[in-house]
């Protein structure tokens, strides 16, 4: 963690690209979230990159069905319809020439109008995209062959793989097989694979197990360097970290908010920023508003991702400025604060906090949050730091300790289930009973190892519980892989065999849709809509905090509303809760949405809001919703209760 994975991917590349005559790379990352932090990542190596062939351009992609309301990416394409050469109907494009100091310079990045799409969108050069665009290369459907095209040419990253469940592994092994088989060169990321995974991860590329694979199972140093190629034994190296180390002292801590509020309020008492970490967004709001009421002068400010999509990405940037690296908030740092988070804070955010409370969830996933904790040097031993809060210290709730075995929140069973959370406790129990350090690198990778092997773990009066606990693993993880065939892609024939039916039975067309990611994800279809106010005089407008102008800005019902009004209410999209995946609250919420349309919204003008559903908040930012009250807020997202 913390370790420069993606720079060194991204060297990797530059190394693998001109051996295998990939034209291009394409990185792949959990959420659209990961994916727009990347992006600018992407294009700041792509501008040190010298242009070797002398082309000029390059052209770059964001690829989520959100990447045009990126202003980063929207500045690109602008640059492409200056300067890229336009295609006539005849495809014949303009002749353009290299430059003559072709070897050193760097090209001009561009997204080309054309490739614009989500059938062509992948075809660019160099793309950055959650990891969907991936694994849909492993689904009937249509325009199958279009996806292998794009991705046959390009170096493969793929980050945070262990963010996967056994539904998505399933899709992604498949699309292994099939890279692995064209030589599309693959570079996985992750800092907290367990070794089970990592070897059939090479297995899946390699097309086959083999004995010799035994080793990459075996190895366990951090950081950890694993490398495969067909016809070639594997290569596990140990590589030497960056230097950077932290001692985490783990305690225990009950679940109460009254015991939390309590600790935090010594902790805090000489000053510092806490994070609180939550498995859900109901507990992450609970525990915001007790704070507020218990802790009147600290300050307190949740993140999840139940904010619109503006909110999000300013409340990401406030977090950043916030809590980011000394030299990036210097002089911004507040004395005394808490953020109470969901577990976007364990995702590709590089901020950093004196004390870390977290409900207890799966070793990896409780690695990458203590990543979060002294990530960076804060003066002469930490000496910048309040005295109290010098030593890294780490807090485990969302769990009764007191039973046998310990019983985490029911919640934390929803999102997680049982066997993970007590493998977890139970890896972490020589720590938490005789005051052990959990080092940072160093301990990593022999935790990991621990929780998803294997031996038993825990005291003898666990076992009962833990081995009733992995029996409902192995039956869900079985249900996952049988549902995860149903419209998987078959496995790679043999070298010139016909393509003809090797989409039959497939889901029809597919994309980065909300239908089209319940096929690679295993979830319920999910709702999302746009966020409006409608005032008491009927007036519609954009939601009245909206920085740089955007903000109650009126949206015109008789006519397509300007394009500047327009893209802003697109970029207030949220995805509903949970609560409106039920089928039947589903179709119900469709229905009251849909009898709120605004006809003039449906016109080929408004391209932003065709065919979107819209939910319009009152006056108050409320709104009832398929038997659920909503409530919006700057401060803390939407809340959503049911109707009395």
């Amino acid at each position: 963690m913390g370790e420069g994975k993606t720079e060194a991917a991204l060297a990797v590349a530059e190394v693998f690209a001109p051996r295998s005559g990939a034209g291009g790379v394409f990185v792949a990352l959990p959420t659209m979230a990961t994916g727009n932090a990347m992006f600018p990542r992407m294009l700041r190596w792509l501008r040190r990159v010298p242009d070797a062939r002398g082309t000029a351009l390059r052209s770059v992609m964001l690829a989520h069905s959100k990447a045009a309301l990126n202003d980063e990416f929207g500045e690109l394409v602008k640059a492409g319809r200056r300067a890229v050469a336009s295609v006539d109907v005849d495809g014949d494009e303009a002749e353009w020439r290299p430059r003559g100091d072709r070897a050193a310079s760097s090209a001009e990045l561009v997204a080309h109008q054309w490739l614009h799409g989500r059938k062509k969108a992948m075809l660019s050069s160099f793309v950055v995209g959650t990891v969907d665009q991936l694994l849909f290369m492993g689904l009937k459907s249509r325009h199958l062959a279009l996806r292998h095209l794009a991705l046959a040419g390009k170096v493969v990253i793929i980050d945070e793989a262990h963010a996967y469940d056994t539904y998505m592994n399933s899709y992604l092994d498949r699309v292994l097989s099939w890279l692995g088989a064209y030589g599309v060169p693959v570079v996985v990321l992750s800092a907290t694979l367990p070794a089970e995974r990592r070897r059939e991860l090479a297995e899946a590329y390699l097309g086959k197990a083999s004995s010799e694979l035994a080793k990459v199972q075996e190895a366990e140093g951090y950081p950890l360097l694993t490398a495969v190629e067909p016809g070639k034994p594997p290569v596990v190296e140990e590589v030497l970290p960056s230097g950077r180390r932290t001692d985490v002292h783990v305690e225990r801590l009950g679940d109460g908010l009254d015991e939390l509020a309590e600790r935090l309020e010594h902790e805090l008492a000489d000053g510092g920023c806490a994070l609180v970490v939550r498995n859900t967004v109901g507990r992450v709001l609970d525990t915001a508003q007790f704070l507020r009421e218990r802790l009147p002068g600290v300050g307190v400010t949740v993140a999840h991702a139940r904010f619109v999509d503006l909110d999000r990405t300013r409340r990401d940037s406030e977090l950043l400025d916030l809590f980011g690296p000394p030299d990036k908030c210097a002089g911004r740092r507040p004395a005394k604060h808490i953020v109470v988070a969901s577990q976007v804070a364990e995702q590709s955010l590089d901020i950093d906090f004196d004390l870390l409370v977290t409900d207890l969830c799966p070793i990896d996933l409780l690695l990458q949050r203590m990543g979060r904790l002294h990530r960076h040097q804060r003066g002469n031993g930490q000496c910048e730091r309040p005295e109290r809060l010098r030593v890294a210290r780490c807090l485990i709730t969302g769990a009764d300790w007191d039973a046998v075995p310990a019983e985490p929140v029911k919640g934390s069973q929803r999102v997680y289930r049982l066997y993970a959370l007590l493998r977890a406790a139970a890896a972490l129990e020589p720590y938490l009973s005789d005051g052990s350090v959990v080092r940072l690198p160093e301990d990593i990778s022999r935790l990991v190892q621990s929780a998803y092997g294997t031996e038993r773990l825990g005291p003898p009066s666990w076992q009962d519980a833990m081995e009733l606990a992995y029996k409902e693993h192995l039956v869900h993880q079985q249900r996952q892989r049988e549902k995860a065939r149903d419209f998987q892609l078959g496995t790679v024939g043999r070298p010139g065999r016909a393509l003809v039916g090797w989409i039959d039975a497939g889901v029809g067309d597919t994309d980065d849709t909300r239908a089209g990611r319940a096929q690679v994800r295993d979830t319920r279809e999910s709702l999302e809509v746009l966020v409006v106010q409608r005032l008491p005089d009927g007036t519609i407008r954009t939601l009245p905090w909206l920085d740089e102008g955007r903000g109650a800005r009126e949206v015109p019902t008789d006519t397509a509303p300007p394009w500047d009004v327009a893209r802003t209410v697109a970029a207030c999209g949220l995805r509903l809760p949970f609560q409106f995946s039920i089928p039947e609250v589903l179709d119900q919420a469709i229905e009251e949405l849909e009898a709120e349309c605004v006809p003039a919204w449906q016109s080929k003008e408004s391209h932003w809001l065709a065919g979107e559903l819209i939910l319009m908040l009152d006056e108050n930012c409320e709104a009832g919703l398929a038997g659920f009250d909503l409530r919006y807020t700057r401060a803390d997202g939407l809340e959503v209760t049911r109707a009395e």
